[in-house]
């Protein structure tokens, strides 16, 4: 098998991604252009993350993995993340984020962005950064 460089040049995109998620959710008091930008962030990570586990997985000779949920259940079948259940959820509200009209769902998705999904993200980053060392 040839090496596949994709995986590991999506990882530097998803690696700032997640580096400017992490910026706007460490900050308080955000107002309505900062919550909105940092429910962009999380929705950037969301589409590199999957992408990402996509690219590595299709590498690994897996094919079925052309869809965010399909790429997710065989990461999570392949030990590249530990909470498959969450990451489905993440999926929902990244969906949802991009449909956002209310301040309500905007607010509820900036929390779960912060509290539960950022973890997610730092795991997966943390996964692939030792993949990228044994490379």
């Amino acid at each position: 098998m040839t090496e596949d460089i994709r995986w590991k040049q999506r990882f530097n995109h998803y690696a700032n991604a997640l580096s400017w998620l992490k910026q706007s959710i460490n900050r308080t008091d955000l107002d309505f252009m900062q919550q909105a930008g940092a429910i962009q962030f999380f929705e950037m990570c969301c589409e590199l993350s999957w992408k990402l586990m996509k690219d590595y997985l299709e590498e690994q000779g897996y094919t079925d993995v052309a869809s965010p949920r399909a790429a997710i259940k065989q990461a999570f079948n392949s030990g590249l993340i530990t909470d498959g259940h969450s990451w489905l959820k993440l999926l929902v509200d990244r969906n949802l984020s991009t449909h956002v009209y209310d301040e309500e769902t905007a607010d509820r998705i900036y929390q779960m962005a912060s509290v539960e999904y950022y973890p997610l993200f730092a795991e997966l980053y943390q996964k692939f950064t030792e993949l990228n060392k044994h490379e």
